[in-house]
């Protein structure tokens, strides 16, 4: 049985794990003010060319996107997000238990864009309503799609002159930023959005998101908000370290370029193969339809999630591959899917 499933199977990628061990008997201070996590948040901002942004380093993507949120909206605001997005529906109602609503969005594609925000906007019109605030994009988004450098340039101008909050979760950057079909640079991030995260538990590392919060309004007092909802660390080493080697290079890059490889051969191979797909995603997450019936066979010796019924006799599925994934069990996976027909 190969998994499929999701691009966090595997531990670490052994030079993370190599350099955990090598400093694990240094003694440091703790709550992220040791210097391994000093230098992770210097050398960040180093690759992204910026030197008035804050950086945190956080666990997880619920964490770090429950936290972000509810410290950057007042009592009475709400975010706003696709139908598709992972604060809808992915994360226990995180956000909504710290006193915010989400407000759900239709959206081709997973993407949003300023006229799907802008018909939340008139139908919240005044204080008998949640006040819209706070945009939620992902890049890549939940079902894999991309968002391009115009697209994020044209929401980013909206929400400015809407005095909105744009927020994007990471979890996946680091596959959406070596797409083939990106033109969008790290170091643009910053000028685009007011905060986004890097996240390195899907791609390579044990734990860990780094937060950068670029907007100044959103930047005071987030270590407070980070100690109440027990985000603050004591061995703050761990995602420091971590960071620091999966930026001290390519590393980051690499693994993203591996996983958007063996996702690109599977896409291109199914394609041959006459299958449909529910939609176009040009990162590491894709999403082929197929026959109940053969999606059953298809489960006696892989593991993904089954994704959308899409008739009563389809499914689409999710195939994630990730740093790890081996290309002879993508090949296997191929040669099996062609017996569909």
């Amino acid at each position: 049985m190969y998994s499929f499933k999701n691009d966090y199977s595997e531990g670490a990628h052994p030079r993370i794990l190599n350099a955990l061990m090598e400093s694990n008997l240094v003694q440091e201070d703790g709550y992220g003010e040791d210097q391994f996590s000093r230098k992770a948040v210097e050398l960040l901002k180093e690759k992204m060319g910026r030197t008035d942004v804050d950086i945190y380093l956080l666990s997880g993507g619920t964490q770090t996107n429950l936290i972000a949120i509810s410290a950057f909206l007042r009592p009475h605001e709400a975010a706003m997000a696709a139908s598709t997005g992972h604060i809808l529906g992915h994360e226990t109602g995180a956000i909504e238990a710290t006193g915010h609503k989400i407000l759900s969005i239709e959206a081709e594609n997973g993407k949003l864009t300023p006229s799907h925000v802008q018909a939340v906007l008139d139908g919240h019109p005044d204080e008998h309503m949640v006040k819209p605030k706070l945009v939620y994009i992902s890049n890549s988004t939940e079902i894999g799609s991309i968002y391009k450098k115009s697209e994020l340039e044209q929401l980013s101008d909206f929400c400015k002159k809407n005095k909105l909050i744009l927020y994007m979760d990471g979890a996946r950057l680091g596959s959406a930023l070596c797409s083939e079909e990106n033109d969008i640079q790290l170091s643009d991030l910053p000028t685009l959005v007011d905060a986004f995260y890097i996240g390195g538990t899907k791609n390579g590392a044990l734990i860990g998101e780094a937060l950068v919060i670029c907007r100044d309004s959103l930047k005071e007092d987030f270590r407070y908000h980070m100690k109440q909802k027990g985000a603050l660390l004591a061995k703050g080493r761990l995602l420091g370290i971590q960071f620091l080697e999966l930026f001290r290079d390519n590393l980051f890059f690499e693994m993203a370029m591996h996983a958007n490889k063996m996702a690109t051969l599977l896409r291109e191979e199914i394609s041959k193969a006459n299958i449909q797909f529910l939609t176009h995603s040009p990162s590491n997450q894709i999403f082929p339809i197929l026959p109940n019936a053969f999606i059953t066979e298809l489960e006696k010796k892989y593991s993904f999630h089954i994704w959308e019924k899409v008739d009563s006799d389809h499914s689409a599925i999710r195939l994630v591959t990730s740093w790890a994934t081996k290309e002879d069990e993508v090949v296997a996976l191929i040669e099996d899917l062609k017996k569909y027909k």
